[in-house]
């Protein structure tokens, strides 16, 4: 699969009804795996990627499977590149390119990856990291850098998004981050 057209997400309140959703997702669509693992607070998140169809298929047939565990569910169509590879903290970046930092904060870990998808498309940012659930009690987080105009346009595209789902916990701003703020995050 070279381009990703769309990815989809399932977050279970049980794991090991997460193993037998992720196996459904998979028999349901041609789908290719992207994620599958167990998050805090004893949550389990799926994410598949393919065409749009088969996506929308694994989606269906898994949320069909969840039952009472199921806490999310979202497709997301043409995906922004960055996303993945902020995803998988494959991002480098020069401290000193650091003019301004932006960071969203949702409640569930599936809705901050459209959150940040938003939040790229919308303005000339840079994402840092989404970080998902671990330490955080099943939130995320993502991390992005710009100038602070593009960095405003790009918080309040991703928070406006989280906002509309309830799932916004907070957000900041930071012109001219101290290079000590975040040199365990970059």
């Amino acid at each position: 699969m070279s381009e990703i057209d769309s990815i989809g997400l399932i977050e279970l309140s049980s794991v090991a009804t997460g193993y037998g959703v992720e196996d459904t997702m998979l028999k349901a669509g041609n789908v290719q795996l992207l994620m599958a693992r167990s998050i805090c607070s004893g949550k389990f998140l799926i994410v598949v990627a393919g065409d749009v169809t088969s996506v929308q298929a694994a989606l269906l047939a898994g949320a069909a499977a969840c039952g009472a565990s199921l806490i999310e569910r979202r497709q997301i169509s043409r995906i922004h590149p960055s996303v993945l590879a902020a995803i998988s903290n494959a991002v480098d970046v020069d401290p000193k390119d650091l003019r301004s930092i932006g960071v969203i904060e949702t409640f569930s870990a599936a809705s901050i990856i459209e959150v940040a998808d938003t939040a790229v498309k919308s303005a000339n940012v840079t994402l840092l990291r989404i970080h998902l659930a671990m330490a955080l009690g099943g939130k995320g987080f993502v991390m992005m850098a710009g100038d602070v105009s593009s960095v405003q346009a790009a918080v309040a595209a991703g928070s406006k998004v989280a906002g509309e789902d309830g799932m916004l916990v907070g957000r900041a701003v930071i012109a001219a981050p101290s290079p000590e703020l975040f040199r365990d995050y970059i």
